[in-house]
């Protein structure tokens, strides 16, 4: 199927489906419990409306914006995401020739399948380094350590993973890193040849970043240890731009600012952990009103589309940050689908702004109704 059928990231999803082994797209696609989080944010984005503004000479648009500093061609970039490897091999450096091809952070998860180090410099340096704290935090703090040697500037502490969520639907496929092959397991990859071999082929995904002496890394360890001392230690040791990512509460992003963090992200985790929290592009609001109009402010969670940007930056937001649908779209198309989807939610985006009358993106225009 060419990668023009992609017109949207449901049709990338919908590809997807039906190339990827029932276990991965589960672990790709699922959400907490019964899933009703997932649910409740896409009700709460689709509730939301834009103003349409007529007469205003929108014919040259900029999707352009500013981000710690630096000029970014987007203003969405890539979320963070484990084992992004799994979706096609080397899923991990398209996304960083993604990244440094339009200038976006590339967020690089602790769980990735590639090297921090390899990613980073195939970014051409546009990448930020996602930290799970996790058991005592001596493989935590030493990975902070990696990631200023190999160049990272902007670190993103994940706070809303105390204890990994339970997703049935991937519990069901008994998904584990490293994968455990069993009869069902075994099916399931047999139905699948095209990944199956191309996998194979490639060699099985790791955990890239833990092939370091002295740490072993358990996906279910408890990261549950993690407190505002915790906090304040990393804030001291690192001398870059420190963000902390998983906020949903407004004290504890005031709390947050108080203690020296450089940006905030509203996320739920893509509704992956606490099925029955809040929807963030609700809460993202009030997180404004709080931090004042100043604070960089991120978003992610449920972004499916441009005009879902659009929303989240009318409700608070300085940048978004897309997960899921980036994967979907290379599991789709390889490289070219996720530049074929990239263009998609670029002109989605562009669309939205002609539509509302702006040539320019305007931080915080939530803020601003007039």
């Amino acid at each position: 199927m060419s990668v023009n059928a992609i017109h949207s990231a449901e049709d990338a999803r919908l590809i997807a489906k039906r190339r990827l082994p029932w276990m991965v797209f589960d672990y790709i696609d699922g959400s907490a419990g019964r899933e009703t989080g997932a649910a409740r944010n896409r009700a709460a984005l689709d509730a939301l409306t834009l103003r349409p503004r007529i007469l205003r000479d929108v014919s040259s648009r900029d999707l352009s914006t500013s981000l710690f500093g630096t000029q970014a061609q987007r203003p969405f970039g890539i979320a963070p995401m484990g084992m992004c490897n799994l979706s096609a091999p080397e899923a991990d450096l398209m996304l960083a020739r993604l990244a440094a091809k339009y200038k976006v952070p590339h967020g690089v998860s602790t769980v990735a399948s590639t090297p921090l180090e390899q990613i980073i410099d195939v970014a051409e340096g546009n990448a930020w380094f996602q930290l799970y704290f996790s058991g005592d935090g001596v493989g935590t703090f030493k990975l902070v350590e990696r990631a200023k040697a190999a160049g990272y500037t902007t670190l993103v502490l994940t706070v809303d993973v105390p204890e990994v969520g339970r997703r049935p639907r991937e519990l069901r496929h008994g998904f584990k890193m490293p994968f455990a092959i069993g009869p069902r397991q075994f099916i399931d990859f047999a139905l699948h040849p095209r990944w199956s071999l191309t996998q194979l082929a490639a060699g099985k995904p790791q955990m890239a970043n833990f092939e370091m002496d002295g740490y072993d890394f358990d996906r279910t360890e408890s990261r549950a240890r993690a407190t505002w001392d915790t906090l304040a230690k990393l804030r001291d040791m690192w001398p870059g731009k420190l963000v902390v990512k998983g906020v949903l509460d407004v004290e504890d992003a005031a709390g947050l600012k108080a203690a020296g963090v450089d940006g905030i992200q509203v996320s739920s985790h893509g509704a992956r952990q606490l099925e029955s929290a809040p929807a963030p592009i609700d809460i993202l609001p009030q997180i404004r009103a709080k931090v004042g109009p100043e604070y960089p402010l991120f978003f992610d969670s449920g972004i499916r589309s441009g005009e879902d940007v659009m929303r989240a930056m009318h409700q608070g937001a300085d940048f978004v940050f897309l997960g899921r649908i980036l994967q979907f779209a290379i599991a789709a198309g390889g490289e070219a689908g996720l530049h074929r989807l990239w263009a998609v939610l670029s002109d989605e985006m562009s669309i939205a702004m002609a539509q509302t009358g702006q040539s320019q993106l305007v931080a915080n225009a939530g803020l601003d109704r007039s």
